[in-house]
């Protein structure tokens, strides 16, 4: 089984869920496990996708996704950044990113890449 992690901020989560339903025949058909934070899931659940929330970004969220990449339970981590906007969670969001590239976990921060990741499965 396939963990993907997802990831949106507040102004990309309707990219994420357009993306996740562009992909829909990917992600259901194959052994894939979303894990996504809080609102990231909620939204992604009502979708129609099955998902385990975790915390919200700014309470944590972040960072028990990087605490999973660590553990080496995170195949692939897609996050839609808004590279435009301050965010208060910055740090965590660098530490994940940073984990990424220290245990090779692809990484997809927007919607070109992360197609791309999607078609490696």
């Amino acid at each position: 089984m396939k963990t993907i992690a997802i990831i949106a901020h507040d102004g990309k989560k309707p990219e994420m869920v357009q993306f996740l339903n562009g992909n829909r025949d990917i992600l259901q058909h194959k052994n894939i496990k979303l894990i996504a934070t809080g609102t990231t899931g909620s939204k992604t659940e009502a979708a129609g996708y099955e998902v385990e929330k975790l915390l919200s970004g700014p309470l944590g969220g972040d960072a028990q996704i990087a605490a999973r990449i660590a553990e080496k339970k995170v195949d692939m981590v897609i996050f839609f950044r808004d590279p435009l906007d301050k965010h208060p969670h910055e740090p965590d969001v660098y530490m994940l990113m940073r984990l990424c590239d220290v245990h090779n976990v692809p990484l997809a921060t927007n919607p070109a890449t992360a197609k791309l990741l999607i078609k490696g499965l």
